[in-house]
């Protein structure tokens, strides 16, 4: 597998951030030859240890990670552990399946857990997780899912052909059916015959602005509306009632998009291999977004973002082994950065929230589990081992809020589909953070 040059020196515990990219060209964003994965570049932006992880989450375990400073320039929100402490979290793991091919992605709906190996997509009841179904099973000319959302009743997924895929669940049969392809033929024809519509992507090459010329990495939605991101370096608003794409941000970035996410208010956040998150609005005087902030803190590729349930907390992941935490400025409607969580030994490739509890994902193989105080620090509660490559997704499958009980599952690029269950002691104030 070909892999972008500049991603290869990231960060080992020797060398702690990654080189900086050289200035993109007008075709540095797009698939080699090989249709390589950016999921499998993000993985190895960081050189894997020749160990293997230690299965002892203890004290001293956790002592020996927080020395690793990978954005020493940061402070950190974490509290150091002492002899005395008491984890209140007890870990049960379990195997529920394995894949042929690596786990892209996973998501909760309803009743049931989507889990994305290339351009399959299984469906699990996410209770007992007993296989139900799968669907786009037949159609590998997609290529790879990259993301899966939900609007209303409709299911969307990304895919490394450029295109978006609206699916519908029949509930009589438990079958998925394919209601749309984005854009939609409607939309193109709508726009194909005018040269104003079309946009360069490369050297001889145009294309609709409605169309991504590149895998879709990431969708995100709010309300009736669905943003997504690709490696074509654009950010895409569509419709969510008609399917149309109304926006196109051709540049939202200088090297291609990993990740995005919405908060409720609809600012959107956007993170690229260009080491930077984008922070875009739509004031009520403008028809479009606008660029109302660019977040630099990160020494190297952004891989993940999440946000608290306000919209006042940002968690970004990269290739240098941290998670930065930023918080919104009551002046302003963007972020700035107020600390950094430490301890993971490669690059971060997924993270969740839910409740005061912060998940992150890596390249090291691990899940870490961090718990937010009242005073805005956090605690690592623990540290998840058993997947044998990266942790590539993560989804909350289950919130026990009178049991304090959060079900969790992973998935890995070694196709495993794993459950961690994490029971929280009665003096946590998991159960009583709403």
């Amino acid at each position: 597998m070909r892999l972008r040059s500049w991603l290869l020196p990231c960060s080992t515990a020797a060398k702690p951030s990654c080189n900086k990219p050289p200035e993109p060209s007008s075709s540095s964003f797009y698939l080699s030859s090989d249709g390589s994965s950016l999921s499998e570049m993000s993985a190895n932006c960081s050189s894997s240890l020749t160990s293997t992880p230690s299965s002892d989450t203890s004290y001293s375990s956790l002592q020996t990670n927080l020395s690793l400073q990978s954005l020493p320039s940061i402070p950190s929100l974490q509290k150091l552990p002492t002899i005395t402490d008491a984890l209140p979290v007890s870990v049960s793991q379990h195997h529920l399946a394995s894949f042929k091919l690596p786990i892209s992605h996973l998501a909760v709906h309803g009743a049931y857990l989507y889990v994305a190996t290339a351009h399959e997509i299984n469906v699990y009841d996410r209770i007992t997780f007993s296989h139900l179904t799968a669907f786009n099973d037949r159609d590998s000319s997609s290529g790879s899912v990259k993301g899966i959302s939900f609007l209303r009743r409709e299911i969307l997924t990304s895919h490394q052909d450029g295109k978006i895929r609206v699916w519908n669940l029949s509930e009589n049969n438990k079958q998925f059916k394919l209601v749309n392809t984005l854009p939609t033929v409607n939309d193109r024809l709508r726009r194909f015959i005018l040269p104003s519509n079309y946009v360069n992507v490369r050297r001889h090459k145009k294309v609709l602005w409605i169309q991504h010329a590149d895998a879709v990495t990431g969708l995100a939605v709010n309300g009736d509306s669905v943003y997504s991101v690709s490696w074509d370096r654009s950010l895409k608003v569509w419709q969510g009632s008609n399917h149309r794409c109304v926006e196109s941000v051709k540049a939202a970035h200088e090297d291609a998009i990993n990740a995005v996410a919405v908060s409720a208010g609809g600012t959107v956040y956007t993170g690229s291999a260009d080491r930077k998150i984008r922070v875009w609005a739509k004031p009520e005087t403008e028809k479009r977004h606008v660029l109302v902030a660019t977040l630099e803190k990160h020494k190297s590729a952004v891989n993940a973002l999440a946000l608290n349930e306000e919209g006042s907390l940002l968690f970004s992941g990269a290739c240098d082994r941290s998670v930065l935490v930023w918080e919104r400025e009551d002046s302003a409607n963007h972020m700035a950065v107020i600390g950094a969580l430490r301890g993971h030994r490669n690059a971060i490739l997924c993270l969740i929230y839910v409740s005061d509890l912060l998940l992150s994902g890596s390249a090291d193989r691990t899940v870490r589990v961090w718990q937010r105080g009242a005073d805005g620090s956090f605690n690592c509660l623990s540290v998840l081992e058993g997947h044998k490559k990266a942790v590539k997704s993560l989804v909350v499958v289950s919130e026990g809020e009178s049991d304090g009980v959060v079900s969790v599952c992973s998935g890995s690029l070694d196709g495993e589909l794993k459950s961690w269950k994490l029971s929280f002691s009665p003096n946590s104030n998991i159960m009583n953070c709403r």
